[in-house]
């Protein structure tokens, strides 16, 4: 949805958000933040671009969730080699020295302590760490839609019925993948402990399927796209958007970007300017032809591991950008089904309006 919020609606937001929220009943840095001082606070003589507030200390999951954010970071990099200021002499939107990691705690740990105001990770993280910290946490907008596919060394996967009595290399256990998994196993009449589901890393299931004759795995893009790639031998069985589809359960919402409710109080200006810049990153990241450069921003962040993988990876990223109304409709479906199946997923209750950015 294209944002048009005036700053009225924005300070009146900001007011709102002083009453918080939580639930109710119904996650390697590839550099160190060094945002302090002058290099975080945004200003001008040139009154048509000063503004007045902190830069937001960034930081994305590495994966789908963090792809949308590569030309922002690197319009962000050049801005910096120029004093601060974008190409149109507007102040760079986040502060120096964004970070990528490859680990949900990381981030998380990383907007409780304050490393970072703006985090790009899985939504069922978002939900849960708003809980657990009182309402600590908004979400600012959807960023990704499904990623997760079935691969296969064989062919005797053709259903989530057919998972039943076999063994399942999988990656992403206590966030979206697994609650995921479980849930279409059980809506296919599959009870998941009937399934030999291994949790590991994305690298261990990759070295699993590459030792094995006819090993079945869950894996997200770019990971499952850089196993096709190295493998063959490995199909796509099933993807796990087109499961979720057939439930007709809605979308399905798998990133999000994240922000310090603090952070949103004390900076409503930054957080629309950082909303602005990043959705003009993800319709670049998105357009067909920026796909070569698309895929070596985002091998040179090391949001995946080459660019090879990111070339065909990029198109199933189902990059999106969905703010206000139209983020918290998606959200609210998803976590629903996630609350009805373990509210444990989403910590344990359906997050209060407050938890969603930009909406009365």
């Amino acid at each position: 949805m294209k944002r048009a919020l005036s700053l009225l609606l924005t300070a009146a937001l900001a007011l709102s958000l002083l009453s918080g929220c939580g639930p109710k009943n119904t996650g390697t840095s590839s550099s160190a933040s060094s945002s302090g001082g002058d290099a975080s606070s945004a200003s001008s003589s040139d009154s048509s671009t000063s503004a007045d507030y902190t830069l937001p200390k960034f930081m994305v999951l590495s994966g789908p969730t963090g792809v949308g954010a590569a030309k922002l970071m690197a319009d962000a990099e050049s801005a910096w080699e120029n004093g601060g200021k974008t190409a149109d002499g507007k102040p760079c939107p986040i502060a120096q020295d964004p970070m990528v990691v490859a680990d949900n705690q990381q981030v998380n740990d990383a907007l409780i302590n304050g490393d970072a105001d703006i985090a790009a990770i899985a939504t069922n993280v978002a939900a849960t760490l708003s809980a657990k910290s009182e309402g600590a946490i908004q979400v600012l907008a959807v960023n990704t839609l499904g990623v997760l596919y079935i691969l296969e060394k064989g062919d005797t996967v053709q259903s989530m019925a057919d998972l039943a009595g076999k063994t399942v290399y999988a990656t992403g256990q206590g966030a979206n993948p697994e609650y995921i998994l479980n849930y279409l196993l059980t809506q296919s009449g599959v009870d998941p402990s009937q399934v030999d589901i291994q949790w590991l890393t994305a690298q261990e299931v990759s070295a699993k399927m590459a030792s094995s004759e006819d090993g079945i795995c869950m894996l997200p893009v770019p990971a499952a796209t850089a196993l096709m790639i190295q493998d063959t031998g490995v199909r796509q069985a099933l993807s796990l958007s087109d499961e979720w589809a057939k439930l007709e359960q809605g979308e399905l919402p798998m990133g999000c970007v994240v922000a310090r409710t603090d952070y949103v109080e004390e900076n409503p200006q930054g957080v629309e300017a950082f909303l602005s810049a990043y959705e003009e990153s993800i319709a670049y990241m998105s357009d067909p032809n920026n796909l070569e450069d698309a895929a070596q921003l985002v091998a040179q962040y090391e949001i995946t591991p080459n660019a090879k993988v990111a070339a065909a990876a990029i198109p199933q990223c189902n990059l999106t950008f969905l703010t206000g109304a139209d983020m918290k409709l998606v959200l609210e479906n998803y976590y629903q089904v996630l609350f009805q199946a373990n509210p444990a997923s989403i910590g344990g209750g359906l997050p209060y309006d407050s938890f969603y950015y930009g909406v009365e």
